[in-house]
């Protein structure tokens, strides 16, 4: 008897616990329900409101994706942005127009200058080849209004190397070779035209350039040029020289073994001596971009295409 009064009290209290730890959880009974239909529409309220919950998480998810796309393309764009600050001289175009010893001439007591365009294109790593071709024009002698000087042209090729490619002025050196300076004969022909006296020779060059990633180039050069045939003076009964800066000296139509000058000079023209010059130019974007620049530029234009239209 007392074993079974027992049990029935340990029946009683595990259904009463059970029932407290269904009222804890949130169920509500049919009953209870009925009883109370605020507490019901609180519960699916509150239902609702975690699968509404649900909802807004994913689209916070999906979001939250996309900006950090959008963000990392952004920061892909700025390390392309910044490696072309980092690097302004690979792989560019430039077309030059400019006057002085580079395009391509310059002589005359250092005053003349020769203009003439050019086209340079720089490798990676600062290396860079060039070319330029120019005209002296035909002008009027200074010191005798019947005489003319006569007019040519020259050409140049060579090498430079820039520094500093993280600055926007770049210093350079520039080996070339061409024509490197001019003179005039000091005495005129039957048509009173002072024949143009030209030489070719090697070029040394320091360079002050401006060039970003934009286009404008900007360029001033001072150098000297050597010319070695000029270094060449004849002495009395030479037959022949390759000094263009001398002639045969002659009395009553006979040479008498002796080399005169063609220019004011007695020693003619100098083998060697200072020149400079100046260029503006057109430079190219960077013709062989990576990936990333390549990404940067279509998202430039698709930022501009967008503009455009909501313009």
């Amino acid at each position: 008897m007392f074993k079974k009064l027992f049990l029935a009290v340990c029946l009683t209290a595990f259904m009463s616990w059970a029932q407290d730890e269904d009222d804890d959880d949130g169920f509500i009974s049919v009953d209870d329900a009925a009883a109370h239909p605020a507490a019901a529409m609180a519960s699916d309220e509150d239902e609702e409101e975690d699968f509404s919950s649900t909802d807004m998480t994913a689209a916070q998810r999906r979001e939250q994706a996309e900006r950090k796309k959008f963000e990392e393309e952004q920061r892909l764009d700025e390390y392309a942005n910044s490696e072309r600050r980092r690097d302004w001289l690979r792989n560019r175009l430039i077309f030059q127009i400019g006057m002085g010893s580079r395009y391509p001439i310059m002589g005359e007591t250092g005053m003349g200058m020769g203009l003439g365009a050019g086209l340079e294109y720089i490798l990676p790593y600062g290396f860079a080849l060039y070319g330029s071709y120019g005209f002296l024009p035909k002008g009027t002698d200074n010191d005798f209004d019947e005489w003319e000087l006569e007019g040519g042209s020259g050409y140049k090729v060579g090498i430079n190397y820039y520094l500093f490619p993280k600055n926007p002025l770049h210093l350079g050196l520039s080996v070339s070779y061409g024509t490197v300076y001019f003179d005039h004969d000091i005495k005129p022909n039957e048509d009173n035209v002072r024949p143009l006296i030209k030489v070719d020779g090697l070029q040394f060059d320091a360079l002050i350039t401006y060039l970003t990633n934009e286009w404008y180039y900007l360029q001033f050069s001072i150098g000297m040029y050597y010319a070695p045939k000029l270094g060449k003076i004849p002495q009395t009964n030479d037959k022949e020289t390759d000094n263009p800066s001398f002639r045969k000296k002659e009395i009553e139509g006979m040479w008498n073994g002796e080399w005169a000058s063609k220019v004011v000079g007695k020693d003619g023209m100098s083998k060697t001596g200072i020149v400079f010059g100046i260029a503006i130019g057109y430079a190219l974007p960077e013709l062989f971009p990576d990936d990333t620049e390549k990404r940067r530029r279509e998202r430039e234009k698709a930022r501009e295409r967008s503009g455009a239209a909501g313009r």
